[in-house]
């Protein structure tokens, strides 16, 4: 646990106890390194995004790569970069701070609210329901919140692929007909670049690409297969790597 001066207390954690100490020793480092190292003392919220991003596609390696090891030290430093915005964000005094105890706070009030079934009176029969009754909860408190749509809240400037997944299971989650998906297309080559405006090549409104559309189709495909596109995607392109790799082997030992 943390003391008063945000330094560990008593109770560090031994390695898979769970306890806590070490977690709470690397809070009170990131405090010291952002009052005494020039670099760490200087970065906002914009500045870490980059390094937020890539430490999360680290950790992602690892895991696809199958290698705990390394899985272990990336989870650390996305860690790092969670408790680095939180000490960014408790030194507002505009009334909009918060501290990492905020945000855990946060987020366990979270998991109990969206777990009725463990922390509650709730039956469930599966994780189907499971699923359903966290999508019903999620919609509450979105709607108490002031989000309209269903897609209020989803980040647009993910990656293509899990963008139009995300858009199409908060679309099949909040009733739309399945058609919505299917794209307009303009007249023209299939390859017709597209730019960030709302109407198509064409000009027409609403119109994508004809490449646009098929790989939008093929995003909602893999969903009703139980697949995500990104990570489909993600392997074929680690097969692809490996291969050219052992093209590059072959050619050097001819």
């Amino acid at each position: 646990m943390l003391t008063a001066g945000g330094q560990p207390g008593s109770g560090a954690g031994q390695p898979g106890s769970g306890g806590g100490g070490a977690l709470a020793g690397l809070v009170a480092v990131v405090g010291r390194l952002r009052r005494e190292c020039p670099w760490d003392a200087r970065q906002t919220h914009e500045s870490l995004a980059p390094h937020l991003l890539e430490e999360t596609y680290e950790a992602l390696e690892a895991i696809e790569g199958g290698d705990p090891a390394g899985l272990r030290e990336e989870l650390g430093d996305v860690l790092m970069q969670v408790l680095l915005h939180a000490a960014i964000a408790a030194e507002r005094a505009d009334g909009t701070g918060f501290t990492i105890d905020d945000v855990a706070s946060g987020v366990t009030a979270k998991l109990i609210r969206r777990h009725p079934h463990v922390f509650g009176d709730v039956r469930v029969s599966g994780p189907e329901e499971v699923k359903r009754n966290w999508d019903r909860i999620k919609s509450a408190e979105r709607a108490a919140g002031g989000r309209v749509s269903a897609l209020d809240g989803v980040p647009m400037n993910q990656p293509a692929l899990s963008l139009a997944a995300q858009l199409q299971r908060r679309a099949s989650a909040a009733g739309a007909p399945p058609e919505l998906a299917e794209l307009p297309r303009p007249p023209g080559p299939a390859g017709t670049p597209r730019g960030s405006g709302a109407a198509g090549p064409a000009g027409a409104p609403g119109a994508v690409s004809a490449i646009g559309a098929e790989l939008f189709a093929l995003a909602a495909r893999a969903r009703a297969e139980g697949l995500d596109p990104e990570l489909e995607l993600r392997h074929a392109a680690r097969v692809f790597r490996d291969r050219v790799r052992a093209w590059e082997q072959a050619t050097a030992r001819d």
